[in-house]
């Protein structure tokens, strides 16, 4: 069994209004990863992943590049607990601080 993890990542560059969120709840359902993506009011992107390590380290190498229109300047990557506290992966609409 491939170990669980968390990461919290920071996507910078031109990642909102080009279906960032929406690309990214796509590839976390196709890799059974769990959590959020939301767009920040600073114009990043940023997502908290849950999952097996493969699974997360491979929608982390999608964020990387994003959907065709995106252009990511930058991510930030910080490994947390992993806490599985999610049921599925979800773009959120507005932004709250978490």
């Amino acid at each position: 069994m491939n170990k669980m993890v968390r990461a919290h990542i920071t996507v910078e560059g031109r990642v909102q209004g080009v279906s960032f969120r929406a690309g990214t709840v796509e590839a976390a359902m196709i890799h059974g990863v769990r959590g959020w993506v939301r767009n920040n009011p600073n114009g990043a992107v940023e997502a908290v992943l849950e999952g097996d390590e493969e699974s997360v380290n491979r929608l982390i190498e999608w964020c990387r590049t994003g959907p065709p229109m995106a252009r990511v300047e930058r991510l930030s990557l910080n490994w947390e607990q992993f806490k599985d506290e999610f049921d599925d992966f979800t773009a959120l609409t507005r932004y709250t601080a978490y």
